[in-house]
């Protein structure tokens, strides 16, 4: 069995703290920060990405600050730069999102004063969901015959990600939605936030609840890939859990920020894809048996250095527009 810096016996009351300390977030952000609903603009998004970018930093750094108290300084440097790389890993990989997001939204109509309600109750669902598979994977990463299938599993993903193209996103013939139709009254109807509409003395569910629960699906697909991704970089369950959950955090306001600007950053998905396969070889042959392990502080340079050229290449060299 693989020993852990922050075993969960010893270090309960962490992810308890941290547990509360979202709750509290979500609390203030949807209580008081967004207790009336309104179309989020691109000023006020901007604002609420640097907020939550500069509490994940401050998390960061006091997490630094108590593995130096803990451990020697050169662990205590990589406890954080570990954290820094999840962090890294799983905001890139969450632009994937921001694509379904537009399409889910546009597709059931959602009124932009109602998309944050949806996306808040969505991150609440992503919250337990990702903290099940990471649970999961803590006991599963231990056996290499896994690392390496999960490896694989990355590397295909990432070259699928190029060659597979523009796969259109059609919610109307996925499988859960479909039987859900079946046997709750669904109406298209919008009025007010909520998710349940009463017609006719019977409940009815709205579109709201529909692309909620499209949304959840989807992040239980893109899970399977990014939970993976950020093992290679951490063997820490703390770290991957309170990197993803701080990624999740901020995707919210990066996607009032950028959903009319994705097309923009079309180059993103051949750097998601270099990531994907760079993180997927660490696991499988950059392991330290097949060939050299490479450390954390040079797998965060190389993942931060491929995302900014792919931005970069976007912006120098921008799309053509179809005529």
């Amino acid at each position: 069995m693989e020993s852990y810096l922050f075993p969960f016996d010893q270090y309960w009351w962490a992810y308890l703290a941290f547990t509360g300390l979202i709750i509290f977030l979500l609390a203030l952000d949807l209580g008081v920060f967004n207790k009336t609903p309104h179309a989020v603009s691109i000023k006020e998004a901007t604002i609420w990405t640097v907020v939550w970018s500069l509490v994940a930093l401050l998390f960061n750094w006091s997490l630094w600050g108590y593995a130096a108290m803990k451990f020697p300084p050169d662990v205590a440097r990589q406890v954080a730069l570990e954290f820094a790389a999840g962090y890294v890993v799983e905001r890139a990989l969450s632009f994937d999102n921001i694509f379904i997001f537009i399409v889910v939204f546009n597709y059931f109509a959602i009124p932009p004063k109602y998309q944050h309600r949806v996306l808040f109750y969505g991150i609440i669902g992503a919250f337990v969901f990702r903290g099940i598979f990471i649970a999961l994977g803590s006991v599963l990463m231990q056996f290499h015959w896994v690392v390496v299938i999960f490896g694989v599993l990355l590397i295909i993903t990432g070259i699928r990600m190029v060659m597979g193209g523009d796969d259109k996103i059609e919610p109307e013939k996925n499988p859960f939605i479909k039987l859900l139709k079946r046997f709750v009254p669904v109406t298209t109807e919008i009025k007010g936030p909520d998710f349940f509409l009463k017609k006719g003395g019977r409940w009815h569910v709205t579109p709201l609840l529909i692309a909620l629960l499209f949304l959840e699906m989807t992040d239980i697909v893109f899970a399977i890939d990014s939970v993976p991704a950020v093992f290679a970089l951490t063997k820490e369950p703390l770290l991957v859990f309170t990197s993803n959950i701080f990624a999740i955090l901020g995707l919210r306001a990066m996607y009032f920020m950028l959903a009319g600007a994705m097309e923009l950053f079309y180059l993103l998905k051949y750097g998601l894809s270099a990531v994907l396969v760079f993180v997927g070889l660490k696991m499988t042959i950059f392991n330290g048996e097949w060939l050299p392990h490479v450390s954390i502080g040079w797998s965060l340079t190389v993942i931060c250095l491929v995302l900014v050229i792919s931005v970069v290449l976007s912006l120098v060299f921008p799309k053509k527009k179809e005529v």
